[in-house]
Order: structure tokens, then sequence, then C-alpha cells
């Protein structure tokens, strides 16, 4: 038996018991906002909210029973609250979303850890899948995670999506769908059980769905459940047990997947239309633009005060008549017309004490007749007080952004205690400014395409020291951004290869690294820009090199680790390491001698065994003073276990930062052909190859079997001529007679 505390609740709709109510999905999410004892006989008030799809009707009403596990306390309830959030108001009945609350006491005892709460209904809309039943089912673990870190309440993952979704059949692809965990967890998406869906397939850590082929045009039915899991093994505590629960480890095909936090239900459905002349964004589909939120974005709102969030779409053949809403109820919705084909929308809520510590997720999409924009959902982290913002000024370059906030905005706080998204990357300051520089591509930068412009954003932000129960620090929040026209050249980085990676560290100030492709061994020649991806033969020699940059005269640098993976993603499963914990791993790996602060290097090229054709190589530097033994460049290579440590981060050195290099990509032999030369070069090679073949021993042979040949059909030919003659002389002698 599971010692863990699993609250089942299987939730239906009771309305769709009646033949004239039409069920198009739903979701759930449950928050637990107080501290709950493990030793206390009741679990706490646990909150319930979940959203209810449908076209024509919002007003729905839901019931629930506890039917299996410790029942009794099931009763101690209030609720639930029904609201509508969301509504056509064109009268074509095309979409609304209903959202209700509840919250239930359950009693809790060693044997029974579970408790079940169902309501089973009818109908789907009509459907391709056929599907008429649903059900629609959460299981929360009421534990207290005890290790590592202070006790804390498990929070499962947020999801929603808008009420219809609608996608012409041609221009079907992706759908990424939410998959927000406010702990941090590893969060996987599954279809239900026995459930298949032709030309659709589900990445399940990306939460997305990716279209094969094409789909039917008609309303396609989707059940999803998401999973949370420790990214570390984590002890948990009952009523009267102790239990733990198992990070996830994919890297072996037939590991069982271990027991999750939580599962919660995504249903909805989706509407595949008649085919587009064009699927191009912003011509018949509506597109985003800059400001509108990304997807996956997390906002913050402060009970009691204005919550606002605004989106900029445009459709340059198709008329904008509303926007889908998925959000809290309360929210307003203000539409504006901002020039010919661009529509902006003003959404704002003012959240209530009891959204408290909530994760409100809140999906949008642009409507027209035609079509439907891509959906985007933010999740807003309901607080006591806003974050402290600050005062800053930003500065865009070319491959690099830097942020400079003035110190009288941020009364009492400590730099120490701030970083930027990238945990490893900290700020410098002086008398008047908190201040950090980082290149497009590190300390967390994100970059997001706005239509118009592409936009790189990060974030300063405040931390507690990970054992800490209590602060007393202020909550700092301060994003910020660059955007830039799509039309101008902004980074090699993303415009064609990794490059340049800038960080700052209090330390060490802002500091950076190149990590460049060179033509040969004397890495004088870089491998120009528009070679990317670089094309490698097998066995080719590749010549690398890394080169710090810092404004402090006496550092050095050492290069960890490199791996290859077949794709840029540093924690990919399939890897291959070329150094490894500062010594030489790979047999072809040849270093060049060079400064403190260089490292060249050249290998072998190779490939991933299978389909795989490109290689990406990831390093992991630091940067260290000079001199100084106790750092990690003073240890050099450690190949052996005794000698590792654990690395609690010196004053004399930086803490790893990741550089990534690549593609390259393998190609085969070519085989020369008759058509690649033409003129003097091809009739002299055509020379060259007849003379050769004429003194070889297949053209003897050759030119013998021609001969036999000509004298086999002279002979055919002789044979002919004779009987012709004879024929003729025979035809004379009767004419003759």
């Amino acid at each position: 038996m599971d010692l863990g505390m699993l609250l089942l609740l299987v939730l239906s709709s009771a309305v769709c018991h009646s033949t004239d109510s039409t069920y198009y999905g739903g979701t759930m999410r449950s928050t637990v906002p107080g501290y709950m004892p493990p030793d206390s006989k009741w679990t706490g008030e646990v909150q319930f909210h979940y959203r209810e799809n449908g076209r024509d009707r919002c007003e729905q009403q839901f019931s629930w029973e506890c039917t299996s596990g410790y029942c009794n306390g099931s009763a101690n309830r209030q609720g639930p609250v029904v609201q509508t959030t969301d509504k056509d108001q064109s009268g074509q009945n095309l979409w609304c979303q209903s959202e209700g609350h509840f919250t239930r006491n359950f009693t809790r005892d060693q044997k029974t850890q579970s408790y079940t709460l169902s309501d089973s209904g009818c109908c789907w809309g009509s459907n391709v899948n056929g599907k008429t039943n649903w059900t629609i089912h959460t299981e929360v673990d009421l534990g207290l995670r005890i290790s590592p870190g202070p006790p804390t309440q498990n929070t499962p993952p947020v999801t929603a999506t808008v009420p219809t979704l609608r996608v012409p059949q041609n221009c079907f692809s992706t759908l990424p769908l939410l998959a927000y965990d406010p702990d941090g967890d590893d969060v996987r998406c599954h279809f239900s059980v026995n459930v298949t869906h032709p030309n659709v397939t589900l990445d399940m850590v990306q939460c997305t769905l990716h279209a094969t082929g094409l789909l039917a045009v008609g309303l396609h039915v989707f059940e999803i459940l998401l999973q949370d899991h420790p990214t570390v093994d984590v002890n948990m505590t009952g009523y009267k047990s102790n239990y733990s629960r198992k990070a996830l480890n994919e890297s072996y095909v037939n590991n069982p997947t271990p027991t999750p936090f939580s599962r919660v239900p995504l249903q909805f459905a989706v509407e595949i239309q008649p085919a587009l002349s064009s699927c191009l964004p912003g011509y018949i589909r509506p597109q985003f633009l800059t400001p509108t939120p990304s997807h996956g974005d997390v906002h913050h709102a402060a009970v009691g005060h204005l919550y606002q969030l605004e989106a900029r779409v445009k459709a340059a053949h198709a008329k904008i008549f509303d926007f889908q809403v998925s959000g809290p109820s309360n929210m307003t919705k203000k539409i504006q017309d901002e020039s010919v084909g661009v529509t902006r929308l003003f959404l704002g809520w003012t959240p209530q004490e009891r959204h408290l510590k909530q994760n409100i997720p809140i999906c949008f999409t642009a409507e027209t007749n035609e079509s439907q924009s891509e959906m985007r959902c933010v999740v807003v982290v309901v607080v006591k007080a806003l974050a402290l913002t600050g005062e800053a000024n930003v500065s865009c370059t070319a491959n690099r952004i830097s942020i400079a906030v003035i110190k009288a905005y941020l009364p009492e706080v400590d730099m120490k205690w701030l970083r930027l998204a990238d945990s490893s990357c900290s700020l410098t300051s002086n008398q008047t400014h908190i201040m950090g520089t980082m290149s497009l591509n590190s300390c967390g930068t994100k970059m997001e395409d706005a239509g118009d412009f592409m936009v790189f954003k990060n974030e300063i932000n405040s931390f507690d020291a990970v054992n800490a129960t209590i602060t007393r620090r202020n909550q700092i929040n301060i994003g910020f951004s660059c955007r830039y026209p799509k039309t101008v050249s902004i980074s090699n980085y993303y415009q064609i290869h990794s490059s340049n990676y800038m960080f700052t560290e209090s330390n060490f100030g802002s500091f950076g690294y190149t990590f460049e492709v060179f033509k040969d061994s004397k890495f004088s020649q870089k491998v120009d820009p528009s070679a990317y991806p670089v094309n490698v033969k097998l066995m080719d020699r590749m010549y690398m090199g890394i080169q710090a940059q810092s404004d402090l005269p006496k550092v050095q640098l050492l290069v960890e680790s490199c791996k290859a993976t077949p794709d840029d993603s540093a924690s990919s499963s399939l890897f291959y390491d070329l150094i490894k914990d500062g010594c030489l791993k790979d047999e072809t790996v040849k270093v060049y001698p060079g400064n403190l602060t260089q490292f060249y290097f050249e290998v072998q090229a190779f490939k991933f065994t299978g389909s795989y054709d490109q290689v990406y190589l990831t390093c992991t530097v630091i940067l260290c003073e000079v001199g100084n033994p106790n750092s990690r460049c003073g240890q050099g290579c450690l190949n052996t276990a005794s000698r590792r440590r654990r690395r609690d981060l010196p004053i004399g050195e930086t803490d790893r930062h990741y550089i990534t290099q690549g593609p390259f990509r393998v190609v085969r032999e070519a085989q020369p052909s008759a058509d690649q030369k033409t003129g003097a070069d091809e009739k002299t090679r055509g020379d060259v190859e007849a003379t050769h073949f004429l003194r070889s021993d297949m053209g003897t042979i050759v030119f013998a079997g021609l001969f036999i040949m000509t004298l086999m059909l002279l002979a055919v030919v002789v044979v002919y001529f004779l009987k012709k003659s004879r024929a003729e002389e025979h035809k004379a002698l009767i004419a003759y007679d």
C-alpha cells in the first residue's frame, strides 16, 4: 500500500445527465492555503477550482459524492459556487465557460489513505472520436515534503484552455498546452488510457500536440492527465506515516514510472475546420504582436490591487470580432481597434483574499469568422503585496543587454540576495546602482517571437537561503527586455550559431566567453558564420577554441567538461563525453598551448549511431583567480572519485557556466558524376579515363568480345545473301519452264 496522503477525486457535471446539455471539456486545480500538521486528524481546508467548457450554456451545476475511502469527513464542505467567466456575444453560441469553486476538509486515517468522489455524465459534443460519456478526475497528495528543504505542501500543476479551439485543416501542426508547476517539479502529460488519436502525437515533456498528418474535419476530443514528479527523490510525511516520492528516471526505456504527487485533468475539444487559402500568420489567421505575453509567462498580482494584461493582434485579411478568455470570474475584457487589421485586448482583474497563494491560469485567443489565433496562456501568482520593482535603465546592443537599477528605489536591499533568471548569474553594484550585463543567449535570457519584433527577456529576482523558514527581506521582481525589429541583424547566435556569452557575478563583475570553430590548427581563421551548420566528414579534424574575457587582470580559464549531444539540449539523455572533470576522455582530443584565458583543441569528427546527422558540443567553463590552489582551476583533472568534493563556491572562482557550439552536420563522401564538370575539364577527365581503360585487362576482354560479336554478325549477313541469291535463281528457272 502506498503511504502517501493521496486524495482521489473524480469530478463530473451533474447537469450533463440531462439530454439537452453538451460537454466540451474542463479542468481542475487545488490549493492548500494553510500549513497542514502531519499529526492532525483533519487535512485542513483544501480549495478546489474547476472550469467547464460549453457552447450555448454556461450555468452548470456540479454534484460531489464521496464513494470510497474514509468518507466521514467529506461532508464537511462549502460550495460549490459557479459563475460564468466568458461567453460569445455574437449570437452564434461559439463558446462559453463557467468556473466553480468549493472547499473540503477530510479526516485522515492511517489504514485508508485515499478518497473518491464521483459523478458521471453525458454527453460530449458530437465528435469524430465517437466519445459520448465522460469522467474527469484528479489526484492530489496532501502529505508534507520534508526533505530536501523545509517542510512544504505540494502544489499540483496548473493548466487550462479557452472554451473552444478552432484550427483550419491545413494549418494544424502543433498545439502547446499550459503545464506550469509552482514547485518546479517535472511535469509529464499523458493521454487517458485506451485512447488513440489518428495523426496526432503528444510530447509528454513539452505538453504539446503534434499533427503527423491531416485530421478529419469535425470535432476532436482530447482527455489528458498532467502528472508532477520531483526532480530529486523527496521524503514525505503524512498522518502517522512516512513515505517517499521518487524522481523520474527516463534514461531507461523499461524503467517503471514512479507514483506522481498528483494527477490533474485537462479535457478539451479541437474543431478542425475546412482548409484556408493561406496559413500565414497575420494574413487570415490572427497573429499576436508585442506587447502580448508569451505562452507560459508567470505574472504576479496582489490582493486588492488591479492586475492588467494587454495583448495586440493583427489579421490583414480578416476581421477580429472578439477574444476568447479562460480566466477567473469577475475579469473585465475591453477590445479596441488600433488600426486597419490591428486590435488590442485589455484584461483587468482584482484578486480577493480567497485567491491568496493561488496560481490562476489565464488563456486567450483572437477570433475571426474564418479562423482563430494561436492560444496563449499565462499564470498569475497571487501574493499579499506586490514585489518591489525599482527604477531601471536598460541598454540594448547588437548582442548584449545591460541593466542598471537605481538603489534609491530599493531601500535596505542586500545585493547578494538578488540574481538573474539563471541562478548562476548574480549582479554587481556601485554606490548608486545595481548592475548586470548578459548576452542574448545567457543568464536565462528568453527569446520570444512577437510578430514584428524579436523580444529578449530576463528578470532580477530576490531569493532566500535554501533552508530558511522565515524572511525579513522584501520580495524583488524587476523584469526587463530588449526588442529588435526582425529586419535588423541582432546576433549571430539567433541568426546562425552560438558564439558569444556574457555573464555577471558579484565577485567577478561582468565577464564572457567566446566559443568558435577554426579552419585549421593555426587557430587564426574562424569559420565564417554563413557556413553554419558546419559540414564535416567522418574522421575529419575539427578545430575549436574557447576564449575568456574579464576586466580582472589575473584570471585563468578551466574547461571542466565538454560533451556531445545530437541536439542543442545539454540535458539530453544521449551524450558522449569528450572532457569530463577536467580530464580528456576521447582519445582523439588534442589540446594546443595557449595563454591562461584560452583553450584550443581538436577532435576527430563523428556521429551518433542511428538516424542522427548533427552533433552539438556543450562545455562547462569556470573562471578562477590565478594562483589560488583551492579553486577548481587549481585542482585540474579529477579522475578519481576520492578527489572530487562538493563544490561550495569559493570566493576565488565563478560558478559553472554552459556554452554551446554547433551544429556540426556529418555529410557523406560525394561521388563524382558525369555532369559535374563540363568543357575542357570534362574532356580531360574523359581522355584520362579512356586511356586507363584501354590499358587495363578489362579493356582487352571487352575488345575481344566485340571482335567475336562482329565476326558472328558478318556470318549472319553472308548466309542471308546466299539464301537470297539461291531463291532468286530458283524463281528464274520456274519462270523459264
